[in-house]
């Protein structure tokens, strides 16, 4: 199979769909290679380093959109769409459910979209190909939002350690899942104050096994969410539901309430959003001040560091991209996980939860 391996065009993200040494696994199994030129240089590979793995370097446009399957980290911008076409496998982050345009757009084009992000194992939110970005959007939130505490940022100048004598940060996280997880595991190695909310009270006596009593388990409902982000100096949007667009959990009313300079960081952004005040931002501008209050909302956090980040998601997307290669389609009736992930097929809207979502949109 001939596959097509992209330079990303997401603002100032340099992860790339496949390394070198998946470019070679690929290669060896009998696929032949095409990478944009300088696609990985980003994260650190040369086109050199692909060529020596057996691919081809190729110049932008056709010669790496014009392949049997795509293999990207984020989903295709509008400049892209123009190259995608009728019959050919997309394998990427999607996020439909807070994307109406670009469902549109395959929908019309006849594309095979399936989504990382919705690839799932058997067992309750068995994510593969989310889960290693989640740990490093939830790594990553924590250390954003301890910069733009800082005083020269925006924030208040709170320093989430603290100091003896001088009470440390204090740290919500909505959501206890993966990124919530990773999130209080990095603030609670700065030394800050902690607190998890959410609404599975398994989840919560399972973080305690993790943390003990360096982190407050909270149940979550409207009126703890309340009493916790106005007492937050920083507050980190964690919430998944598979598929679908993040709940509104933090009101415009209830961020009036935070103090001025606090900070919020929402990993949720890419499905909407938790927080109604915060909306989407990028590496080059990441933050913008409403209501007195400084909101991160970058949707591709782990671009932040591609060098780690791309490896991450190779070490769980080959099995799936080599399955494709070997299979095309028929990958999805060999393989239950992978065929969850299938958003868009054949001009019809697959995914159930996308199809909740845009009910209109459904044939």
């Amino acid at each position: 199979m001939e596959i097509g391996i992209p330079k990303e065009t997401k603002d100032q993200e340099f992860r790339v769909g496949l390394s070198p040494s998946s470019v070679r696994v690929l290669q060896e199994a009998g696929h032949h290679l095409y990478v944009e030129t300088q696609a990985g240089l980003g994260a650190g590979f040369t086109d050199d380093d692909y060529e020596s793995a057996g691919a081809k370097i190729v110049s932008p446009g056709d010669a790496v959109w014009g392949r049997d399957l795509i293999v990207k980290v984020k989903e295709p911008l509008e400049a892209e769409y123009k190259f995608l076409q009728k019959g050919q496998v997309l394998f990427t982050y999607l996020h439909l459910a807070a994307d109406r345009k670009l469902t549109e757009h395959l929908l019309d084009c006849g594309v095979c979209a399936i989504a990382y992000e919705t690839v799932e194992q058997p067992g309750a939110n068995k994510l593969p190909l989310l889960t290693p970005m989640s740990i490093i959007a939830g790594r990553l939130s924590v250390q954003f939002g301890a910069r733009f505490l800082e005083r020269q940022q925006g924030g208040r100048g709170v320093l989430l350690g603290g100091v003896p004598g001088v009470q440390p940060g204090k740290v919500v996280i909505l959501g206890g899942g993966v990124v919530g997880t990773e999130a209080a595991r990095i603030a609670v190695g700065m030394g800050a104050s902690v607190k998890i909310l959410d609404v599975n009270v398994e989840r919560l006596s399972y973080l305690e096994t993790l943390f003990g009593s360096r982190v407050e388990l909270v149940y979550s409902n409207s009126a703890h969410i309340e009493s916790a982000v106005k007492e937050a100096d920083l507050l980190i949007g964690a919430v998944l539901v598979v598929g679908k667009r993040a709940p509104i959990l933090v009101s415009r009313e209830l961020v009036q309430k935070m103090r001025p300079g606090s900070v919020i960081v929402d990993v949720a952004v890419d499905q909407g959003g938790c927080v109604e005040t915060l909306h989407v931002t990028s590496h080059t501008s990441p933050v913008y001040i409403e209501e007195g209050v400084v909101h991160y909302g970058v949707p591709n956090m782990p671009g932040a560091v591609p060098w780690t980040a791309t490896q991450a998601l190779n070490n769980s997307t080959l099995p799936y991209v080599l399955q494709l290669a070997n299979l095309g389609v028929q990958a999805l009736e060999v393989n239950p996980a992978l065929a969850k992930g299938l958003n868009v097929n054949n001009h019809r809207l697959i995914h159930p939860a996308v199809q909740e979502v845009f009910p209109d949109l459904v044939s």
